[in-house]
């Protein structure tokens, strides 16, 4: 296992997949700044290994995190962006993909950071709202900007503004989280999809993951160039080969556990 921040965010790694968890469950895993700051580290250091493919993002002690820790931010305004600062756990979008294993709350900051990631796991304890709305604190995390992309400008306001909690199935009805676990068992629920997603060709699956990114704002056409350009390392090494191996009689009827 490796720590960063004092132990406060731990790093397992089984075979390709990287696991990330916040360890601060005294306080339902809140971050404070070296937290924070560790996280981003840990995030970017799975993004430059090449050894590993896929990350599970989770939280310690039943609580994925409750955002930024307040009693940190009280009589202070210097405390990292977590969006908008290079040293931020949200900042940038990764090249590789990353599933949240999402049980208890995630609230405030903590919803950021589940937006940030590209799959949501959740199960029957979970709980997503802008919890700050009650505190004065704004959201720096890119919620403003991914949860309306996500769910649609109407229900993102509906969040924003009245700082109500969203529940796993009102979630999973919105889009908001798309997959459900057994209480308790997110995490082994997410390592197993991370492991399905680590055994495909991976040029591929990440060039179609990035476009549809770059393509929100863009136009029509510029999205589909985009798509194109995105496109064509994996035609020149993966397609044929893929082609190749389907007309053999490989896969054709699929290998995708539902």
């Amino acid at each position: 296992m490796k720590a960063y921040a004092d132990g406060k965010i731990q790093v397992q790694q089984q075979g390709p997949v990287t696991t990330v968890i916040i360890n601060r469950p005294e306080v339902r895993n809140a971050l404070d700044n070296d937290a924070a700051r560790g996280l981003g580290r840990a995030m970017r250091d799975f993004d430059a290994d090449d050894s590993q493919a896929v990350a599970v993002l989770s939280g310690a002690g039943g609580a994925f995190c409750a955002g930024a820790d307040l009693k940190q931010v009280a009589g202070s305004s210097d405390y990292v962006a977590w969006a908008g600062d290079p040293d931020g756990p949200t900042n940038p979008t990764l090249s590789k993909p990353v599933i949240a294993a999402v049980e208890g709350h995630a609230v405030a900051g903590g919803l950021g950071i589940a937006l940030w990631c590209d799959i949501r796991i959740v199960d029957e304890t979970t709980v997503f709202g802008v919890f700050c709305r009650r505190w004065g604190v704004p959201m720096s995390d890119g919620t403003t900007v991914r949860l309306p992309r996500l769910i649609g400008a109407a229900r993102a306001l509906d969040m924003l503004i009245t700082g109500r909690g969203v529940n796993a199935d009102e979630a999973i009805d919105w889009g908001l989280a798309t997959r459900r676990a057994a209480k308790g068992q997110t995490r082994q629920v997410a390592e197993e999809l991370a492991l399905q997603i680590a055994g495909f060709p991976q040029i591929a699956m990440r060039s179609d993951r990035m476009s549809a990114y770059k393509q929100a704002g863009q136009t029509m056409e510029d999205a589909v160039r985009t798509e194109k350009e995105l496109s064509q390392e994996a035609k020149a090494i993966e397609a044929s080969e893929g082609a190749a191996r389907f007309a053999t009689g490989a896969g054709r009827h699929g290998e995708f556990s539902e």
